[in-house]
Parts: C-alpha cells; structure tokens; sequence
C-alpha cells in the first residue's frame, strides 16, 4: 500500500503562539503533527508540505492598498468590487487599477473567497515563514529513513492569493506556478491513501481539498483521508471550515484523527 501525507502550511506564523497570523489552537495541531509524523513514519511512502511564500509587496497585504488619505487598510478588512469602484480603496499604483477590479471580479465569480487583508505573514526568508518546531523536526527524523520530504512553495506571485496547494485563486497566465498543478495532482492519485492536513482548515487545507476532489476521480477521492485534529480555522472563519467539512462528507472524503490514521 503506497501512502502520502500532505502538509499545508506548518509554518510559525500560523502555529506558534507569537506568529503574526496565530491560529488558535495550531500550536497544538503541530505538537499532534509530529508525534503522528513518528508513529507512522515507516507506513509513510512520501511527504509533501507546502510553505506559505509571501513578499511584503502582495495584494492580500495592507502595503498593496490605500485610500484617499493615503493610509492603509488594518489588517483583516475586506476589500470589495464596490470599494474599488467607489474609491474606497486603491493600489499604491494608479496603473494596477484595472487589474485590481479584474481580480476581485474574478475572485467574486469563484465563489470561494474576498479579498481579505492579511497581517504580514510567511514573508520570504523570516522566522515565521519557517516550518513550526514539533513538525520541523519529525519530518527530520522521517528524511533519517534515508527518504527526502518533498517541499511546494505557493504565494510568491504579489498579484494573486495562493490558498490552496493546487493553483491560485485567480490563476496568472503568465505564471505556470498559479496554474493547476496537474503532474501533481497525477502524482496524488497513485497512492492508495493520501492524509491531508495542516493550516487552516478553515482557508488553505479547504481549498487544497476542495481542489483535489475537483479534480480527482470520483472512485480516488475516497483515497483522501482528513487528519482532523491536526488543522484549526482562523478565528472569524470557522464558518468557511464547516462548510468545507459538510462538503467533503458529502463526496466520500474519509476523516480521522492522528491516532487513527494508518493505525
């Protein structure tokens, strides 16, 4: 039986209790994370784990924004098709006007997300964009197997939010990595079970899911097993995980917790 664990987003920003974007509760998720990562590491064929990979500069960022007085949004407001038209909000630059109304047109007919603006998190190169501790270091133990964890960077392109492990929210055509990532996803289907999850459940974890079931067979979606006690929501948003939960449910995901995955 061939097994892949799918990781998203282990990073300190979201897992540690001082990171700018503190989830609440993932520094728990990691510590469960990591002892699972040991109680299963012979079971497991391949790790995959992705890494939030932001620039300061990014449209989900309050640098990327202002408003008349020139000031910036605070962290977390939302910035709608109306405020753009109404002068609410603007980019720093006047020629990124028509791509900012584009891209939250697109992002309004996708139907999965606003644009919500972020606190500075995972920026390239800073300590919060490194891998939480717990994780960090059973994924090290892992690799002592004489195996190699398989690392996915997304969110480096400042003109698109990247949730998902897949492709960005609003794909760039000029940017092959906010593409689907079919080779990927072929990848993913091979296995017998796939266990996902990571940070957050409530944004990241879902669309990376919702991505796979989109795209997968209906008889591989089955393969996917939701490690749930090891993925919190950003508070405000346990909605978007609820929802992402009945979903799944819906479409034959199978959930678990990390003591039961690969038991």
């Amino acid at each position: 039986m061939k097994t892949c664990l799918v990781i998203v987003d282990p990073q300190k920003d979201f897992c540690h209790p001082t990171g700018s974007l503190f989830v609440t509760g993932a520094d728990q998720d990691a510590l469960r994370m990591g002892a699972m990562i040991d109680r299963v590491r012979s079971k497991l064929d391949r790790i995959l784990v992705t890494l939030d990979s932001h620039h300061r500069l990014h449209i989900a960022n309050p640098i990327f924004w202002q408003n008349a007085a020139g000031r910036t949004p605070s962290p977390f407001t939302i910035i709608t098709k109306k405020d753009l038209r109404d002068g609410v909000w603007m980019p720093f630059d006047a020629s990124l006007n028509a791509h900012a109304l584009d891209y939250v047109e697109q992002l309004e007919h996708n139907g999965r997300y606003q644009l919500c603006i972020w606190p500075e998190h995972c920026l390239i190169g800073t300590w919060g964009h490194t891998v939480a501790d717990p994780v960090c270091q059973a994924l090290l133990r892992w690799e002592g197997r004489k195996a190699v964890v398989n690392w996915l960077t997304k969110g480096s392109n400042i003109y698109t939010e990247h949730y998902s492990a897949l492709q960005a929210d609003v794909p760039d055509s000029s940017d092959p990595l906010t593409q689907l990532n079919t080779v990927l996803l072929n990848d993913l289907q091979s296995y017998d079970v796939i266990g996902l999850t990571g940070e957050a459940l409530s944004h990241c974890v879902a669309n990376t899911g919702r991505d796979m079931v989109a795209n997968f067979a209906a008889a591989t979606i089955r393969k996917i097993h939701l490690i749930t006690d090891c993925s919190s929501s950003v508070s405000g948003f346990t909605h978007l995980a609820e929802n992402f939960l009945a979903d799944m449910k819906v479409v034959g995901m199978q959930f678990c917790t990390s003591a039961e995955f690969l038991k």
